[in-house]
């Protein structure tokens, strides 16, 4: 129905896990990892909500890359 739409499954999971290891990040996504590594979260915010169009996805967006950088922190 419509409300699967969107849902994240295993394989879905899978797939992007995949594309993100082979293609690796946009320019864009590059430069908020570098943000969010020298501690400029709300600048950080600022920018993928401009490259992203809203509040929410820019959110996700940096969630998902400080979870990134988290584990880059906790390998070292």
């Amino acid at each position: 129905l419509s409300r699967r739409k969107g849902k994240n499954t295993e394989k879905n999971v899978l797939i992007r896990e995949v594309i993100r290891e082979v293609a690796g990040f946009a320019p864009y996504e590059k430069r908020i990892l570098e943000m969010l590594k020298n501690d400029f979260e709300k600048k950080a915010l600022k920018f993928a909500k401009k490259r992203l169009g809203t509040h929410y996805r820019a959110k996700k967006k940096r969630e998902e890359f400080s979870e990134i950088v988290r584990s880059l922190r906790a390998r070292k």
